[in-house]
């Protein structure tokens, strides 16, 4: 078993934020995969499905980004497992927008959803680290994290996140580098 944890803020207003696009890839691997319908636990919404031969728990928090560790360190308290069972998706400064790669371990960057992560359960937690790029300069951060999506990127963030959906057995499996290798290639195509 496996808990996947998308990060986001919870509600309409903040549905197309750059910062909200963990909550994005949670809904489309539910859809692909066709978890069950969501219910509320562990301070958010919670699906559970299979993908492969895996168990997966998708959670999607409901505390805020801030908190967002709360919810994923109680369902893996709930079910015994440890961080390394845990996958994170989140959005990432420092990477060029749509560009997903996968880490093991490492620090927040910053980002409070990380951080709140970290906290509850460590940092040895696996994340796959969603590009929206930077927008130059520090003081630009906040409102580009929490801004919308442009309308020029609907198409290319609706190919990534299709492609994450598409090759997230790889990603259930362990097999990271080959999840990553094959949504670069769709991507490319």
């Amino acid at each position: 078993m496996q808990i996947w944890a998308g990060l986001g803020n919870p509600g309409t207003q903040y549905a197309m934020h750059r910062h909200n696009v963990g909550f994005m890839a949670a809904d489309v691997i539910a859809d692909m995969h066709r978890f069950a319908a969501p219910k509320k636990q562990f301070h958010g919404w919670v699906q559970e499905g299979r993908i492969g031969t895996e168990k997966i728990i998708l959670i999607k928090p409901a505390t805020f980004m801030n908190e967002s560790g709360r919810s994923v360190g109680e369902a893996m308290r709930f079910y015994k497992l440890a961080p390394q069972d845990v996958t994170v998706f989140h959005d990432e400064l420092d990477l060029a927008p749509m560009k997903v790669k996968v880490k093991r371990g490492g620090g927040n960057a910053g980002h409070n959803g990380l951080r709140s992560t970290d906290a509850h359960i460590g940092p040895d937690f696996r994340r796959v680290r969603i590009g929206i790029g930077h927008p130059g300069h520090k003081d630009r951060v906040h409102g580009y994290v929490l801004g919308n999506y442009h309308k020029s990127e609907i198409d290319a963030l609706a190919d990534m996140l299709g492609a994450i959906g598409a090759e997230a057995e790889w990603l259930a499996k362990g097999d990271d580098a080959r999840f990553m290798n094959e949504i670069a290639l769709r991507l490319t195509d």
